[in-house]
């Protein structure tokens, strides 16, 4: 074996700011570090899988959710996390992608995500009472916040019924 990189790791352990979940999809990687970095999450513990959040909101299989939860829950223990931030992203091949499923409309594809982004945080807070939930979509253009007050509205709603993407439930991060 060899060394091919220098680099010091802090051995320390750390405090978690917040267990992010978000999609591998690269394509928003840039995007998702400065929206935390302009959070003030400093300390992710980052959970990255193809969806994002549709893992607790809408899973292909039931185990996604519970390796996603499992994830959560380590972070807990193991960071003292007390904060959990979810993300969905335009373009999700994970939904079928915004040619696709949603036929190059942007308005259902940001309301179908507003709605699976109350699914999962109504079932985290659920399963985790007290954890601290906060959604954000990220498109072409930047990262969006979802108010938690339009997530809760969002319950229950149908395919029909969507929250107005142009609302106050939606508003740009400060810059």
């Amino acid at each position: 074996m060899r060394k091919v990189l220098h680099f010091d790791s802090p051995r320390e352990k750390y405090l978690c700011d917040a267990s992010v979940v978000g999609c591998f999809d690269n394509r928003f990687d840039t995007a998702c570090r400065k929206l935390l970095k302009r959070s003030g999450i400093a300390q992710p513990d980052p959970n990255k899988i193809a969806g994002g959040a549709k893992a607790l909101a809408s899973p292909e299989q039931e185990f996604h959710r519970t390796f996603v939860l499992d994830q959560i829950y380590k972070s807990i223990r193991l960071h003292g996390t007390d904060r959990v931030i979810l993300m969905l992203h335009s373009d999700c091949g994970a939904y079928g992608g915004l040619s696709g499923r949603f036929q190059g409309d942007s308005g259902v594809e940001t309301a179908h995500y507003h709605t699976e982004l109350a699914a999962a945080t109504a079932f985290l807070k659920s399963a985790i009472p007290g954890i601290k939930v906060e959604s954000f979509i990220l498109d072409f253009e930047g990262a969006w916040v979802v108010e938690e007050s339009a997530t809760a509205a969002a319950q229950g709603t149908t395919s029909s019924i969507f929250p107005d993407p142009a609302s106050t439930a939606f508003a740009r991060p400060d810059r």
